[in-house]
């Protein structure tokens, strides 16, 4: 329901009056738009600018994690109100050239194998064109997108940005890429919208905790919907469905129990075996890739007492002499 005026198009620089780590109604917007405008965010990796290119896994002990996720906002939407429906439309995603995947100390619980991965670990990768590089020649499709898109909670005071909410925020879909609309519950007027945490790319599941972290550009355009009703978000978008963003040979492994996340620390696990045993990758490189390019998905939920989750391997990622099938 944008208002017909000709549109504006701001910029937010990632500067310290217009970033914050924790989500509360009552922050300030730095920029109040209409809607119909378009916002481009500079938005700081997720650990606010603390790991750099340079870094080394030493650099992983000392990280603030009240930094975390470092959002870029809140843009306030004019005339706004609770049980409107933002509408974001994602326009230019753009990295800076350079990420990293972490792991945190298993005592930081942060990983979907944090107990079997106790020790700290840092990849930084290099960028090349649309890929990234990795250990044994592997590379991973670059599809960048912002993991955190959010507006401000109803409930007062503050609170953390690591649990996803219906109003979004850590929703850490890797299908919100350029070309994405997203659908956001609105729960306070001027609804308070920020954005952080970019990925250059991510497996379904994000398991060890981190995908290819990056500093990024968001650019999104923005609109009203009082002709939606929802209770949580909802999008649509073209994918990418697979790292190549085609149909492509997979290895798979799964997982089966009588719990959904069992069955799903039962298929990463065996997929990290894999990578060790079968492509030669060590423990924590092969967790660090499943993170950052391996799919997690539901195969069956229906025959109980037991469910299937498979986690999927893209040959594309191999050299083509080293790959299963073509």
């Amino acid at each position: 329901m944008s208002s017909g005026h000709d549109a504006t198009t701001y910029e937010i620089a990632a500067d310290d009056e217009a970033i914050h780590s924790a989500w509360d109604n009552t922050l300030e917007p730095v920029q109040t738009i209409e809607p119909g405008d378009i916002v481009r965010f500079a938005c700081r990796d997720s650990t606010g600018g603390q790991l750099g290119p340079d870094s080394t896994v030493a650099d992983v002990a000392d990280l603030d994690v009240d930094r975390v996720h470092t959002l870029t906002g809140p843009v306030a939407i004019d005339g706004a109100r609770p049980g409107d429906v933002l509408e974001i439309e994602l326009l230019e995603v753009d990295h800076r050239g350079w990420g990293y995947t972490l792991v945190l100390p298993g005592e930081a619980e942060l990983g979907l194998l944090a107990d079997e991965f106790p020790e700290p670990a840092l990849y930084v990768w290099e960028f090349d064109g649309d890929v990234a590089r990795f250990a044994n020649d592997i590379e991973v499709p670059l599809d960048p997108f912002p993991g955190v898109l959010g507006v401000a909670p109803a409930e007062d005071g503050t609170h953390e940005t690591f649990p996803p909410r219906s109003v979004g925020g850590n929703v850490d879909i890797k299908q919100l890429t350029a070309g994405a609309t997203l659908y956001l519950p609105v729960a306070v007027d001027d609804a308070l919208f920020s954005v952080g945490d970019g990925h250059a790319a991510q497996g379904d599941g994000e398991v060890c905790g981190t995908g290819i972290e990056a500093p990024m550009d968001v650019t999104c355009r923005f609109d009203l919907r009082s002709d939606l009703s929802i209770d949580q978000p909802q999008f649509e978008t073209a994918g990418p469905f697979t790292p190549s963003g085609r149909d492509e040979p997979m290895y798979g492994t799964t997982g089966i129990a009588d719990d959904l996340m069992t069955a799903t620390r039962t298929a990463v696990r065996n997929m990290v075996d894999h990578l060790h045993d079968e492509r030669g990758l060590d423990r924590s490189d092969a967790y660090i890739l499943c993170s950052a390019a391996v799919d997690l998905k539901l195969n069956e939920v229906v025959n109980a007492p037991n469910w299937v989750v498979s986690a999927y391997l893209p040959e594309r990622l191999f050299p083509a002499e080293r790959r299963r099938s073509t």
